[in-house]
């Protein structure tokens, strides 16, 4: 970060969630899928915990240049059996491409391997596109070791439902 600049990390408040769905949407567009985005500022602010009576379980915070957003990281709590210790999952990392190279990304970076720390917490995860090199050369100038035994796997929409309906009725006992 040069001297000229006066950046700051900091949490979420309720009021960043427009800046914060512009930049979900950003990120959309350089992934080239601008069409998932189905989130809302109404989506955010019950995710975040905004509106009473939602717990929170993602988290944000932005990175500002002279008071102005150009940066967020989201992410959440998770869990390592294997350590027996939480974690934290990084879900998106976005800087603005015109601050980028600033050390911005490294910033966020840095904070939450911070907050993993002050969880107890064993591993920072998170998934890179493929293709995305500029951001894999960003990760591997800070340690960070990409995990070629490991494939990301997801199930969304028509499938999730499906797998949804399979679980089947007067197994879950609460």
């Amino acid at each position: 970060m040069t001297n000229k600049t006066t950046a700051v990390v900091r949490r979420l408040k309720r009021e960043d969630c427009p800046v914060v769905l512009q930049f979900i949407k950003e990120l959309a567009e350089y992934q080239k899928e601008p069409q998932q985005v189905e989130a809302t500022v109404e989506k955010l602010e019950k995710a975040f915990g905004f509106v009473e009576g939602t717990p929170a379980v993602p988290r944000g915070v932005l990175v500002e240049e002279n008071g102005e957003p150009v940066g967020m990281a989201i992410y959440f709590p998770n869990f390592s059996t294997w350590t027996g210790c939480l974690g934290v999952y990084l879900e998106d990392l976005y800087v603005r491409p015109s601050v980028r190279g600033k050390g911005y990304g490294k910033l966020l970076l840095s904070f939450l391997a911070r907050e993993t720390v002050l969880l107890g917490g064993k591993r920072l995860d998170w998934s890179v596109l493929n293709w995305n090199k500029n951001a894999i050369e960003v990760y591997k100038r800070v340690g960070a070791k990409a995990l070629h035994d490991w494939i990301h796997m997801r199930l969304s929409d028509d499938e999730l439902e499906s797998m949804a309906k399979a679980f089947p009725e007067g197994v879950l006992i609460d």
